[in-house]
C-alpha cells in the first residue's frame, strides 16, 4: 500500500493527512453494509459516514449507490479536508452535536469507530482521537444514531470481536434490532477478529424475518485473500 494513498478498480484514496490510513475494515464495512437481509437497496437515500477519515467508507458507497446522497462527518479538520479532496461531502462536525439539515432521515448511518477503550493512549493527538472512544463511546454512536435514522433506517458497524455484546444492549436500549451479524476471522484456526453488525430502527414484525449469521475468513491456507473475501471485495480491489 502507498503511503500517500490507496488505488481501487473506480477511484483512489489519498489518506496521507489522516491518522488511520485506508485499512481493511474501512473495506470490508463498505463492501458489506445493505448487503443481506433482502434489502431492496436501489438508490437507497441518504448515507451519513461518522468518523469518515480520508472518506473511504463513504467513497465505496458513493459507487455502490449512485443515487444516494452521501455525507461523511469528522472531528479532525485534516481528515475532513483529505476526505473532500476525495470527493466526498463532508463536514467537520462530532456526531453528538450533528443534526440533519431536514431532520431525522438518514436511510443509512456507516461507522467504523473508535474502539480502543482502556488501552495506552498515542502520543499522536489525531491518531489518539481516531482510535480511542473518548471522543465518539460506542453509547453515544447508538443513541445519536438512533437520534438520526428514518423509520427503518438501518445502522452498520464494524467493531473489535469483544464489543459484541456490550453493542447488542446498547442497540436494545436504542430501539435497534439486530437484523444481521457478520463474524470476521482472519484464518479459520484464529479467534474471531471483528463483527460485522447490521441494526434497523423501528422495524415492523412484518420486515423482520430473523437474525441473519454468518462467518467471513479472510485469508485461505496459502495466506491470499480467501475467496469469500475476494468476491465481498471484487468491484474495489484491483
Amino acid at each position: 500500500m502507498a503511503s500517500e494513498g490507496f488505488q481501487f478498480k473506480q477511484f483512489y484514496i489519498a489518506h496521507h493527512r489522516c491518522a488511520m490510513k485506508v485499512g481493511t475494515d474501512g473495506v470490508l464495512l463498505g463492501c458489506w453494509a445493505l448487503r443481506g437481509y433482502g434489502l431492496q437497496v436501489t438508490g437507497y437515500g441518504r448515507i451519513l459516514d461518522v468518523g469518515t477519515g480520508c472518506g473511504l467508507i463513504a467513497r465505496m458507497l458513493m459507487q455502490r449507490f449512485p443515487e444516494a446522497d452521501v455525507e461523511g462527518i469528522d472531528i479532525d479538520e485534516a481528515a475532513v479536508e483529505q476526505a473532500k479532496g476525495n470527493g466526498v461531502r463532508a463536514f467537520q462536525a462530532r456526531l453528538q452535536d450533528w443534526t440533519s439539515d431536514i431532520g431525522h432521515c438518514y436511510d443509512l448511518i456507516v461507522s467504523n469507530p473508535p474502539y480502543f477503550q482502556n488501552s495506552l493512549k498515542n502520543p499522536d493527538p489525531s491518531r489518539q482521537a481516531a482510535r480511542h472512544t473518548d471522543t465518539l463511546s460506542y453509547a453515544e454512536l447508538l443513541r445519536h444514531s438512533a437520534r438520526l435514522l428514518s423509520e427503518d433506517g438501518q445502522l452498520a458497524v464494524i467493531l473489535p470481536a469483544d464489543a459484541e455484546e456490550e453493542i447488542m444492549e446498547l442497540a436494545k436500549q436504542n430501539g435497534l434490532l439486530l437484523v444481521r451479524i457478520t463474524r470476521v476471522y482472519s484464518k479459520e484456526s484464529k479467534p474471531v477478529r471483528r463483527v460485522l453488525m447490521a441494526f434497523m430502527k423501528g422495524i415492523r414484525g412484518t420486515k423482520f424475518r430473523g437474525l441473519e449469521e454468518d462467518t467471513l475468513v479472510l485469508e485461505d491456507d496459502k495466506g491470499g485473500r480467501s475467496a469469500a473475501y475476494q468476491e465481498l471485495t471484487k468491484d474495489f480491489y484491483l
